[in-house]
């Protein structure tokens, strides 16, 4: 099976604790080279965060539980790439209509 080397996660969290410790916490996991977190939505208790991970040897499930542990929860995986190496995305004839 191909390792995954890059991961893309709409999470809800809340405020507490701050993304700072939440790249933090990633960027330890085994198999994990760097860590970046977007916020793209706040309200009064809650945020939305886009985080983008990426590495040699992602293992998804701990990544989960650490986000979990930090009382947050995947949404959605809106982007995985796996395998010997990275690609880049292509555009196609159908992006220009998007």
């Amino acid at each position: 099976m191909g390792k995954i080397r890059l991961l893309v996660l709409d999470v809800l969290k809340p405020h507490e604790p701050t993304i700072l410790n939440l790249s933090r916490e990633l960027s330890k996991i085994s198999g994990v080279d760097g860590v970046d977190i977007t916020v793209y939505e706040i309200d009064s208790k809650v945020e939305n965060v886009k985080i983008t991970i990426q590495g040699p040897d992602i293992h998804y499930e701990k990544i989960e539980e650490k986000i979990e542990e930090f009382g947050g929860s995947i949404h959605s995986i809106d982007k995985v790439a796996s395998g010997k190496k990275m690609i880049s995305e292509v555009s196609t004839h159908q992006d220009a209509y998007n």
